[in-house]
């Protein structure tokens, strides 16, 4: 999936989100200087910026497939070697790579075996490939009240709970298949707060990912009993959203 969006539009409605899980993700694959490491499906940066922090620019290429998030990736983090591209189609040479990160990727992949085969290619014998994605099927990812409200209106809405590697073990299992070894599995958990229900309604309205381009396809009618819906689902003032991503990783 293509996220054809502006920069600014993912960071204030997922980016809030993704931005917590990036130290989790890199200490969970390990990520130590004198590496050097590929961010696969980098959106607008928050795992590169973690990796730079860790390994410095010159250590750390991303790559992704929307024009718009590499553009805002480049002028973010100068130095890191950033390219429009797929990761089914990983513009590198073989065993290029410490280790291979994909954060909140694999369920928007069409063939997540194939591609996570590719990020093996391009890392090194016994390197690190590792990815996380939100617990959509579990009820647990961050945008459970939103599929909540919205499943209240249209009993047969697609919530993203059948995606790839959304539901726990599954992620192990599409790493297995794509062949690498010693894989692992655990549960990454954030918790963001929110000022007042607005300031977490807000960037749904973006159409941003399947969420948000759901709601903007709806009539205004639809889309007023789904932000009510919502509203009726949580107290008055800040609202905090935790949530659970699955992670796994395994080696090439």
């Amino acid at each position: 999936m293509t996220f054809d969006v502006a920069a600014e539009a993912y960071d204030g409605f997922m980016g809030r989100y993704s931005r917590l899980l990036s130290a989790q993700l890199a200490d969970f694959a390990g990520v130590h200087a004198g590496q050097r490491v590929l961010d696969v499906g980098c959106g607008t940066g928050a795992l590169t910026g973690e990796l730079v922090g860790r390994l410095g620019a010159g250590s750390v290429a991303a790559v992704d497939p929307s024009r718009s998030f590499v553009a805002a990736t480049v002028e973010r983090y100068p130095g890191v070697d950033v390219r429009e591209a797929s990761a089914g189609a990983l513009p590198f040479a073989d065993d290029h790579f410490d280790a291979a990160l994909a954060q909140l990727v694999v369920h928007f992949m069409a063939d997540p075996v194939a591609d996570l085969s590719e990020l093996a290619r391009v890392t090194r014998p016994g390197g690190v490939v590792a990815a996380c994605v939100w617990d959509h099927a579990g009820q647990q990812g961050p945008l459970r009240l939103f599929w909540d409200a919205a499943r209240s209106v249209d009993p047969d809405i697609d919530d993203e709970s059948r995606l790839p590697g959304t539901r726990e073990g599954h992620l192990e299992e599409l790493f297995a298949t794509a062949g690498l070894a010693e894989v692992e599995g655990t549960a990454l958990s954030i918790s963001l707060a929110h000022p007042d229900f607005e300031a977490w309604w807000e960037p749904f309205t973006r159409g941003v990912g399947p969420a948000g381009t759901y709601l903007k396809r709806v009539d205004d009618g639809r889309r007023e009993a789904i932000r009510e819906a919502a509203r009726r689902g949580v107290p008055p003032g800040p609202l905090v959203v935790t949530a659970v991503a699955w992670a796994a990783r395994g080696r090439a």
